[in-house]
């Protein structure tokens, strides 16, 4: 029998090994006590939220959700998503894919990418996936998504191309959660399930240039992906400066299109207007960097370091590309005139 000698087996063969997956457990007691609370709330009959004993292991804890990593550093710290270990009063663990167990610490967490980063303590040297540059993606590329797919089909591979680059969706974690806005993903056919969260990304070469994060329900190929090189930067911070680094501007904005000029008669069609989302919040956050520069609400903010503002590139994706004490100057629009701002970037808290 003739075997494939392809460049696909050869980097599934490379990276396969630097994948792990993710175990999230919580104590029978935690467990009992949120089926108590969830089934006065649903008004549903005590046994039906009962727990199999199958899934209850000897120390008693259970099993709640699982999901994907991959090492990064031999010494072994892992990238995940932000989303597979937000569980409360849970413990990780992480089991390599020569099936050897690990208790997991949770090192930091990104405040704005579904991106956490754990550390695990290894026997020996694990293998790692190079980190590529997600700068340089093109569409069309070969990409490979690999993870343990719904939690159950370890080492599972699905191969696409990259669809779409700078995406933006609103994502949620579960059905109870509030939306997350999240921006920047890379769009891919490759089909990612609920369990390869957090698994790589990887070129037709095997160097990670994405983590995998989020598919859209009810529609066919369509996943999307964290940029690489928002995880490198956070691992970055995190040998830095022991913790995750992200500049706040404190502001409440809504990006203009030509709709919302039209709808609230805005004197303009593009730029982000600072505005408060409900009536207890406050369009400009007090004591914030925005406070002290001097924006107001209904400012109208044009331009960031003199580039454009608008919905395909808002605020947002400026901040993702400054550091805390940077200086950005802004193009603000009040009362029919042209003002510059400038504001020091604080971290967020």
């Amino acid at each position: 029998m003739r075997k494939e000698k392809s460049q696909t087996i050869k980097t599934i063969k490379k990276v396969m090994p630097a994948v792990v997956s993710i175990i999230i457990s919580k104590s029978l007691k935690e467990v009992k006590k949120e089926l108590n609370e969830l089934g006065k709330k649903e008004k549903k009959l005590p046994h039906l939220f009962e727990i199999p004993p199958d899934k209850i292991d000897a120390h008693g804890m259970v099993q709640v959700g699982g999901g994907s990593g991959f090492v990064v550093e031999p010494n072994g710290i892992i990238l995940t998503n932000k989303h597979v270990i937000a569980e409360s009063n849970s413990s990780y663990t992480v089991i390599t894919s020569d099936n050897e167990e690990y208790d997991a610490e949770l090192l930091a967490r990104d405040p704005i990418n579904d991106v956490a980063i754990l550390k695990i303590k290894p026997k020996n040297k694990l293998p790692t996936v190079i980190l590529g540059d997600s700068n340089k993606l093109e569409l069309g590329q070969t990409v490979l998504a690999i993870g343990n797919a719904l939690g159950i089909f370890k080492n599972t591979v699905s191969m696409g191309i990259v669809s779409g680059l700078s995406r933006s969706i609103n994502a949620q974690t579960d059905p109870i959660s509030p939306p997350q806005e999240m921006r920047g993903l890379i769009q891919t056919d490759a089909a990612i399930n609920p369990g390869n969260s957090g698994g790589p990304l990887t070129d037709i070469f095997g160097q990670a240039i994405g983590i995998n994060a989020a598919v859209v329900f009810g529609a066919q190929n369509i996943s999307f992906a964290i940029p690489i090189n928002a995880a490198e930067r956070d691992l970055d911070d995190l040998k830095k400066y022991g913790r995750i680094r992200r500049p706040l501007l404190g502001l409440r904005y809504i990006a203009i299109n030509k709709d919302l000029q039209e709808k609230i008669k805005l004197p303009v069609d593009h730029g982000a207007y600072i505005t408060k989302e409900h009536p207890i919040d406050a369009a400009v956050i007090p004591g914030s960097p925005a406070d002290k520069a001097g924006i107001l609400e209904k400012d109208i903010i044009l331009t960031w370091n003199n580039e454009k503002i608008c919905v395909e590139k808002n605020i947002q994706d400026y901040l993702e590309n400054c550091d805390v004490g940077e200086i950005a100057t802004l193009k603000i629009l009040r009362d029919g005139k042209e003002i510059e701002l400038k504001v020091v970037l604080a971290e967020r808290k």
